[in-house]
């Protein structure tokens, strides 16, 4: 039973703190019986002998028991407790007086042991060798059997019920030990698995970004620039420079989302600017890029608009970019709506169009839908999809009043 069975979070002994208390009772107890034994009628050579067997004692168990008390050895441990049951035994026969150490001696016993059984076996071999000492001290009469048997009995009853509570108290104490182990490894599992879901999120968040910002603007650009070469090969010169200046407007705002995006995460658009008028803008741009019809439309106060959280703007503005850009590559559209408003539930965003449609069962060819989705869902939002073939598209996102920003 050794003292690093239960160790602390620091990997230091549990026992560690608690044994100074034990090593400095054990120090005082020997300079207490080398005291006495100075001060007792002993012959020159019974002290000599006497302090020698003390001092034999001292130093085994400053080199061996002291290190055996920390560790898992043993050997050492077992070494030691022979030569104190040895030292101790002959101390007792030369002076009967120090039968009091025995106090200290029966808890090294069970400090040192390995379990129960090892524990009782060397405590009947320390009594064994005191009750022979007393004897031997005492010219082995019957009177003096008579005396000391009783008293062997109780310590030995005494000591075993110590050693078991030494040996409760030390499990617990490894029990302990195992959960804070347990617990410290899972965690640092949890921390772990925090740690690379943030990473995943955050990784899936810029590729969101990327793609409702630098991708549908470099998809702006590559369509204005598409117009207008075939508008510079018709002679059509001034079209095609309105198409140059769009594209150069679009570079430049692409740009300030990718510096914006190093930045931070409000989008540029948003800087200096409320929802109700960035919205209005991006239909202004998306019918002059492609002719299409765009109407936005309000049922709530600029003022009301304004107020809502920045997430729940950030939110709104990419589920409309990205409807719009849908329409661009796929709908054929000629007429798109994006109306805005407050219900019941919290605030709502309705884009609507009269293009080819699709079927919302069909596996998704891209990640725009997704992307919305999963920036929806995270201000704790939904997203509905009504299309079918043939008859257009609408698209709703519902953020709760209470919806957390992104």
């Amino acid at each position: 039973m050794t003292m690093e069975r239960c160790e602390e979070p620091t990997d230091q002994p549990v026992w560690v703190r608690s044994l100074i208390g034990w090593h400095v009772v054990f120090w005082s107890l020997l300079g207490v019986t080398a005291i006495a034994s100075l001060l007792s009628d002993l012959s020159s050579d019974r002290q000599i002998v006497y302090l020698s067997l003390l001092g034999v004692f001292g130093i085994g168990y400053q080199l061996v028991a002291k290190p055996a008390m920390t560790s898992r050895a043993r050997l050492p441990s077992h070494l030691y407790r022979l030569l104190m049951i040895a030292c101790v035994g002959g101390m007792v026969a030369i002076y009967p007086q120090s039968i009091f150490v025995l106090f200290i001696v029966s808890a090294q016993i069970w400090l040192l042991s390995e379990g129960i059984p090892d524990g009782v076996l060397f405590t009947l071999a320390l009594l064994a060798t005191v009750g022979a000492a007393q004897l031997w001290a005492s010219g082995w009469t019957t009177a003096a059997a008579m005396e000391i048997w009783p008293w062997l009995l109780i310590s030995l009853v005494v000591s075993v019920l110590f050693g078991v509570w030494v040996e409760r108290v030390i499990n617990e104490s490894e029990q302990r030990a195992e959960l804070i182990s347990e617990l410290r490894a899972t965690r640092d599992e949890l921390a772990a698995a925090h740690h690379t879901a943030g990473v995943m999120a955050e990784r899936e968040r810029m590729a969101r970004e990327i793609h409702d910002t630098l991708a549908q603007g470099m998809t702006s650009i590559v369509m204005l620039s598409q117009t207008a070469a075939v508008e510079l090969s018709r002679g059509a010169v001034e079209p095609a420079a309105g198409r140059l200046a769009a594209i150069e407007d679009t570079a430049r705002e692409n740009l300030a989302e990718a510096r914006a995006l190093v930045a931070a995460f409000t989008p540029v658009a948003l800087t200096g600017a409320t929802l109700a008028e960035v919205l209005r803008r991006q239909g202004e741009r998306f019918a002059a890029e492609t002719g299409v019809d765009v109407q936005v439309s309000l049922d709530m106060g600029d003022d009301e608009v304004a107020a809502l959280p920045q997430g729940q703007q950030v939110v709104l503005l990419r589920a409309a970019q990205e409807s719009l850009a849908n329409v661009r590559k796929h709908a054929g559209a000629t007429r798109v709506r994006i109306k805005l408003g407050l219900s019941a539930d919290g605030v709502a965003i309705e884009i609507s169009d009269d293009g080819s449609g699709f079927s919302p069962s069909a596996p998704a060819d891209g990640y725009g839908l997704a992307a919305m989705r999963g920036r929806v869902e995270e201000s704790g939002g939904t997203v509905s999809v009504d299309s079918a073939p043939g008859r257009g598209t609408r698209v709703q996102v519902l953020i709760p009043a209470t919806g957390q920003e992104d």
